[in-house]
């Protein structure tokens, strides 16, 4: 199998629980792959495991049992540091708050991503500039995030995450702390990068949001199931994540 033809993020039997007393299983054994270029969305309410399922694919918490690889790479036999160094090369994450820094501008923000790269200023200067430009903020670029709207600040966030072209685009419900209109925009945005070719994974409680992806994945009581498509629900049904291993 080639890189290309590598899943992004491939899991066999993987199992998450919590050490008690008492023990708490936060995420039930599940097969998954996410193949290059796709577009998947996970939905659920408060405390169904989504975060838990966020925190693993982000390389944040180790699973219990099973296996993650990520670009091919077997996760779970990396030490910390390795690890930490995988996912600052292999993840961009978006998160609901923007988690920006607010009296920097929208290009410092997005340079600051790039500063343990070991790429020169000048180079993370010009990729940046180019990211802010491929967001549509190219004319915002020198503006404060404190002065920017909420759904600009997203953009920044999105164009941060991205700069060093990252495998996965992994965003935490983005569109959170936006007002409808704000939201609507960063979701087209969220849909051309899939059209560009990011493969991208939204966490989300809103069924809207969980739509736009080619693939949903809904997540209960730590169960993880994929959903029909949307014209096939009815007749189909759904049925448990264990669909593609990428062994095939």
């Amino acid at each position: 199998m080639t890189a290309l033809e590598c899943p992004v993020l491939h899991f066999q039997d993987v199992e998450l629980v919590y050490k008690g007393p008492p023990s708490v299983t936060a995420l039930h054994p599940f097969n998954l792959a996410v193949r290059r270029g796709e577009y998947v969305t996970v939905i659920g309410p408060s405390g169904s495991g989504k975060s838990s399922f966020l925190n693993v694919v982000g390389l944040l918490d180790r699973p219990t049992s099973g296996t993650y690889r990520l670009d091919g790479i077997d996760a779970g036999r990396l030490s910390e540091r390795d690890r930490t160094a995988l996912r600052g090369r292999r993840i961009g994450f978006v998160f609901q708050a923007f988690n920006l820094l607010a009296h920097r501008s929208a290009l410092e923000n997005v340079m600051l991503s790039l500063l343990y790269t070991g790429v020169a200023r000048k180079t993370r200067r010009t990729q940046a500039i180019d990211m802010l430009y491929q967001v549509g903020l190219g004319h915002r670029i020198n503006s404060l995030t404190s002065q920017m709207s909420g759904g600009e600040r997203q953009r920044v966030a999105i164009a941060r995450a991205l700069v060093n072209r990252p495998s996965l685009l992994l965003c935490d419900e983005p569109t959170g702390n936006l007002d409808s209109v704000s939201a609507a925009a960063v979701l087209e945005l969220v849909d051309g990068l899939h059209a560009e070719g990011f493969t991208i994974v939204v966490v989300t409680h809103d069924p809207d949001v969980a739509a736009r992806g080619e693939r949903s994945l809904v997540i209960k009581d730590g169960h993880l199931t994929e959903a029909a498509k949307t014209d096939d629900r009815q007749r189909v049904g759904r049925h448990p994540a264990s669909f593609s291993t990428g062994s095939e």
